[in-house]
């Protein structure tokens, strides 16, 4: 039996958290069609205020529909709910799937009341209604994340596109055992209101955080502000969950095992970065390892003067010089770039391969290693630059 939130009573966000809910007792599967005209509005879509609470055991099925966040809402448009302001301790919880049936659309705010991370100031770096306002985080935090899913496992995201989000559109913390696959992203790094554009800061696409491992990643398109696929393993301090004002809903562990990004397989990458940052990044420090990773099948998609500062990036000295060995065991394949550059190793890599890679920007080479960075044991099989006729 599919439960259907236009058979409740309330606000959009009403209506769907507690179709969520009653079917916790009713087989866990939630279907949003379109929204059905009421007293409260005429449209066919949703309009939430707040996040849609996912518990275990939850799939949500986006029937041909959209969900747009409102301009009052400084929230997810999904968010596990064992995670929240307010929560210290993220318990694990499994099994929730949000999955789309034809075409199903999460589509940021027409006016956003905050955008970007952590790092970014509200009015003065990146775009948000909130700026100046007492009492209101003046810088991005997890709110800003589109689909936020913490200590989740057997999980998976399917078959959506995510226009517009407000900051990174999926992010995930010591999640494991899942899938993201046929995900659309559609931002620009940039908003256009009150006739202008405006800066929205560090729209990655997905990303995946500390503590994540066994996941698939496959049919990933589209454009985004920032990096398209960001693998993000940055040291942390052990502190409580549920904290605004940081990007991270939850602190470190403490215990480096837990800290890993690991047996992560991304497959048939189509897209660019149309804020020229990266396609697909890789991103670790010391006291955060990143091993067995598959990268195989990216092609770029950016034209003219819109070029990704790299197809595939790994590493970041400005991040801290990690120690040969902490980021390994990397397979890289059939990769087609006209970035600034390709395959850029900004950092150490080591024990890997790099093959089959095509650069279409004759001013750089296949594969670069920056000053700063460094290579052990890492083969490089035909890799070639070509000149676009």
């Amino acid at each position: 039996m599919f439960i259907d939130p236009n058979d409740f009573q309330g606000s959009d966000i009403e209506k769907i958290n507690a179709a969520v809910e009653f079917s916790r007792s009713n087989g866990g599967i939630v279907r949003i069609p379109q929204r059905k005209a009421d007293e409260i509005s005429s449209r066919n879509y949703w309009k939430i205020d707040s996040a849609i609470l996912l518990p275990e055991n939850t799939t949500v099925i986006l029937a041909n529909c959209r969900i747009k966040l409102s301009d009052n809402c400084r929230d997810n448009f999904f968010r596990s709910a064992n995670c929240g302001a307010g929560i210290k301790e993220v318990k694990e919880i499994s099994s929730i799937h949000i999955t789309g049936v034809g075409t199903a659309v999460l589509e940021g705010a027409d006016i956003p009341r905050a955008t970007g991370d952590s790092g970014k100031t509200l009015g003065e770096c990146t775009f948000g209604t909130d700026a100046g306002k007492e009492g209101e985080e003046q810088k991005g935090d997890w709110r800003e994340i589109g689909i936020l899913f913490a200590k989740v496992s057997d999980f998976s995201i399917s078959n959506i596109s995510i226009v517009n989000s407000h900051c990174w559109a999926i992010s995930l913390e010591y999640c494991h055992h899942g899938k993201v696959r046929d995900v659309n992203f559609q931002s620009r790094g940039k908003r256009f209101i009150d006739g202008k554009d405006v800066p929205n800061l560090n729209q990655d696409g997905l990303d995946l955080r500390r503590g994540c491992h066994h996941i698939i990643i496959e049919n990933i398109t589209g454009s985004t502000g920032d990096d398209l696929i960001a693998l993000t393993g940055l040291a942390a301090p052990v502190r409580d969950a549920g904290k605004l004002g940081s990007t991270a809903i939850c602190g470190g562990t403490g215990i480096p095992e837990l800290e890993e990004i690991a047996y992560i397989t991304i497959r048939n990458v189509m897209g660019h970065c149309a804020g020229g940052h990266h396609i697909v990044r890789f991103l670790n420090n010391e006291g955060v390892k990143m091993h067995h990773i598959i990268l195989d099948g990216l092609i770029d998609t950016s034209s003219g003067s819109c070029r990704d500062y790299a197809a595939v990036r790994i590493g970041d000295s400005r991040w801290g010089l990690v120690p040969f060995g902490n980021t390994s065991s990397f397979q890289i394949s059939h990769i087609q770039s006209r970035g600034k550059a390709a395959i850029l190793i900004s950092g150490t890599l080591s024990e890997s391969t790099i093959s089959d890679v095509i650069n279409w920007n004759p001013d750089t080479v296949p594969v670069t290693v920056s000053p700063d960075g460094g290579i052990r044991n890492v083969v490089v099989e035909n890799a070639r630059t070509y000149t676009e006729e």
